[in-house]
This record gives structure tokens, C-alpha cells and sequence, in this order.
């Protein structure tokens, strides 16, 4: 195990790398705890949550709401948390967005950590402090920034975790390497999806430094102001589709990935869009789905990037390098419909 301290604005938090989960009874006290997890994650791991106060909530998105957050501080209540309680979320990217929410707001805030047990809320999800639940088919529209105390990553998880999940979560991977790091994007044209499933090491690697990369730009900009805007290269219009149309997160992404990079042709001159298709298809990532735009950019002007009658869209110069556009909604609208 390695242990990697990451100071923000206002929190320290512990990130725990190739851990076990038996670690957590050295973070947290079992008396004042409580797990958070979903039904799939305790079915297939029940002897890990033996003797712990635990929350089992139904799995998938559709439950990210606020109806769930109530009956999470119902059962928190029932457990007698109290201020110095410690909440666990032991899950994919809703969990990890309740449990902090959740942490958040009961009795005006308790510690959290999580256990991120997906590719997707390994490498991002967990990681940032953004917490909060859908309204309707509106994305996160309600929520907190709030870093939590410890991430611990035991990768044991992952033996569990479906084929579609993986998928899911190498969008995110993919993202970091075209917004960051076109080193990881070419390294990732040689492996596989595959090949990482049977590589340990590689994997464990490949975990850490993109959860590094992500943290970093949250260092540098935790409350959204600039550079921390880059990492929703993909999701503006990924958040415009994933709910309407049923799609899990990562493939909402990808193909929000290609409207981007199809937008940094007309605007910012980049010219490798059939290389960031070419990476997404090897991932076994959609990069097209047929849809009625006009009913998609009603839900795109709610996003929460919208500003006086302009979004931030981010845009890629090259592989590697992004930047951020204010656009007019009027101009992106007709962009979008072209494209």
C-alpha cells in the first residue's frame, strides 16, 4: 500500500492506493461508523459489511435523488449518528455522489470517506469533492463541493465488476489523456481493455495516475473557476443525453467526447478527431447515437456551465491540450445542429 496526502483549499484528504479493504478499521472506528453502499455491491460482498452499521440502497442511477438522500438521514438517524460520525460510501460514482452529499448536509456536516469500487469512481468519481444528486433529466443539479477524508482503492473490487463497467470507466481515462496528457492517450492506443484486466500492475498504475491527474487540476482551481472547468471536456452534451436516453455515464461522455471534438474543428482548427473516435471504438465506447438535437439542447441550456446567455464548452487544440470557449447558446445551438 502507498499513501498520497493531497492538500485543497480547505481539507486534506488520504488517498490509500493498492490497499485492502481490511484497512478501513485503521481509518475508521466501527461503533461511530456507517457504510453506505447499493444492493449489487453488498450481494456480491456481504462478508466485507460483517459487523459494520450499514445502508444498503437500491443500485443505478435512477436513484441519484433526493428522495434517496432522505432516507439515507433517515437511516442515519435510526444508526444515532451525530456530529463526529464518519459516513463510508462503498461504490460506483452514485454512491460516492450521495454519500458525500449526504455527509454534507446531515446535521450541517459529518466526515466522509469513500471505497470506490468501479474503474469510473476510481479514476473520478470519488475524487474532487463534487457531491450531489439529479433532478429529473438534470445532472447534478443540486449539490456541494466537499473533499472527503480518505480515498482507500482496493482493486480486489474490480474481479466483481461487469465487462460494461470497465467500458464505462475508460471513458474518463480517455478524457484525462485528451484534456492532459498525450502520453497516456498514445499509451493507451497500445493496450486494451483486456490487457489491463490482466495486468495487475498496469492497472494499479494507470488507477493512480489518472486519480493524480484529476486531483491536481483540483488543487489548482477546487471551486471551478478555471482550469478545473477542463474536466468536463465530453460532459456537456454527455449530460444532455445520458439520462433521457438511458445511457450509463461513460458512454454519455464519449459520445459528448466526439460533439467536442467535432466543435474544436470549427473552432479551435483540430484536426485528430478520427484518432480520439478510433480510441473511444477501441474501448468498446459509443462515439454516435440517434437522437432528436433540438429536444437535447433544451436540457444542454440548463447545464450548470450556462452563464448570461453563453456556455463554457471545452475544446481541444491537440491531443493533450484543452482549453475553454465561452460560446452564445444562440451559436452553439446552430453549431450543434450542423456538426
Amino acid at each position: 500500500m502507498t499513501k498520497k496526502r493531497i492538500r485543497f483549499s480547505q481539507k486534506t484528504t488520504d488517498y490509500y492506493f493498492n490497499a485492502d479493504f481490511s484497512f478501513l478499521t485503521q481509518l475508521a472506528e466501527r461503533a461511530g461508523t456507517v457504510l453506505l453502499t447499493d444492493e449489487n455491491i453488498f450481494s456480491r460482498h456481504k462478508k466485507r459489511f460483517k459487523g459494520w452499521n450499514t445502508i444498503v440502497l437500491p443500485a443505478g442511477e435512477a436513484h441519484k435523488a433526493q428522495a434517496t438522500v432522505d432516507h439515507v438521514i433517515e437511516q442515519l438517524i435510526g444508526f444515532e449518528a451525530d456530529r463526529k460520525s464518519l459516513l463510508v460510501g462503498i461504490g460506483g460514482g452514485v454512491i460516492t455522489d450521495i454519500t458525500g452529499y449526504a455527509a454534507s448536509i446531515y446535521m450541517r456536516g459529518i466526515r466522509f470517506g469513500f471505497v470506490p469500487v468501479s474503474v469510473l469512481a476510481m479514476v473520478d468519481a470519488s475524487i474532487g469533492g463534487k457531491n450531489g444528486v439529479d433532478v429529473g433529466v438534470y445532472k447534478n443539479l443540486v449539490g456541494t463541493i466537499r473533499q472527503p477524508d480518505f480515498l482507500l482503492y482496493d482493486s480486489s473490487f474490480l474481479r466483481t465488476l461487469p465487462d460494461e463497467e470497465w467500458t464505462n470507466g475508460f471513458a474518463e481515462i480517455i478524457k484525462h489523456a485528451c484534456i492532459k496528457d498525450d502520453s497516456l492517450f498514445r499509451s493507451l492506443e497500445k493496450q486494451s481493455v483486456q490487457i489491463y484486466k490482466k495486468d495487475q500492475v498496469a492497472l494499479d498504475a494507470l488507477i493512480r495516475k489518472n486519480a493524480l491527474i484529476k486531483s491536481k487540476v483540483v488543487m489548482e482551481d477546487e471551486f471551478e473557476q478555471g482550469e478545473r472547468k477542463l474536466l468536463n471536456f465530453g460532459h456537456t452534451w454527455g449530460h444532455a443525453i445520458e439520462t433521457k436516453y438511458g445511457l450509463p455515464h461513460g458512454h454519455a461522455v464519449s459520445i459528448g467526447m466526439v460533439m467536442a471534438c467535432r466543435l474544436s474543428e470549427k473552432l479551435a482548427g483540430f484536426t485528430q478527431t478520427e484518432r480520439v473516435v478510433a480510441l473511444l471504438e477501441k474501448y468498446n465506447l459509443p462515439v454516435s447515437i440517434d437522437l432528436n438535437r433540438k429536444e437535447a439542447f433544451e436540457i444542454l441550456k440548463m447545464d450548470k456551465k450556462r452563464s448570461s446567455g453563453s456556455m463554457s464548452y471545452i475544446l481541444l487544440d491537440t491531443i493533450g491540450k484543452a482549453r475553454v470557449q465561452s460560446i452564445p447558446l444562440a451559436d452553439l445551438e446552430k453549431l450543434i445542429l450542423s456538426v
